[in-house]
């Protein structure tokens, strides 16, 4: 059995939110949806999830059309539902109305069985102090790091 590929994943999520949970979710795809998907032409940067009557669904996905499909080829951007129990969609519900909290997609990957996936965090949005600490952060352990290698690196 072959392990989890993953077709994208949603960089700006990290950078302009902080993730507090993640819930893995199925997702409904027709049959050029699922070609382009394996073929990674899918991009999450302008998506979102949201829950409309107890239904959860991945907005503003843009999976590219599948180049032989002719007249049976998919709409780009269209909603496409996502697959998750319903005690899950009621507490993602719960959760985001209570915290105002949002649904992310972090990354669309395929199981070793070829089943389209995706991964939702529930997640706050981050003010630009945030992402500016965020990024000092990350630029003083790539400092510290270097500093390390270099050191490594002197001795021998």
């Amino acid at each position: 059995m072959q392990a989890e590929k993953t077709v994208t994943l949603n960089r700006k999520a990290r950078h302009e939110f902080s993730i507090e949970d993640s819930f893995e979710a199925g997702i409904v795809l027709t049959g050029t949806e699922i070609k382009s998907v394996r073929a990674g032409r899918v991009s999450l940067s302008d998506a979102f999830a949201r829950i409309d009557a107890n239904e959860a669904w991945l907005v503003g996905a843009n999976i590219s059309p599948w180049e032989t499909g002719n007249r049976y080829n998919h709409e780009p951007k269209r909603p496409r539902k996502l697959l998750l129990h319903r005690d899950e969609i009621v507490a993602l519900l719960t959760r985001t109305r209570a915290k105002g909290l949002t649904l992310v997609p972090l990354k669309m990957y395929i199981t070793g069985r070829g089943i389209a996936k995706l991964e939702i965090g529930l997640a706050k949005g981050k003010q630009q102090h945030d992402r500016r600490r965020d990024i000092a952060e990350r630029d003083a352990r790539r400092d510290v790091e270097r500093e390390m290698a270099e050191a490594r690196h002197r001795s021998h």
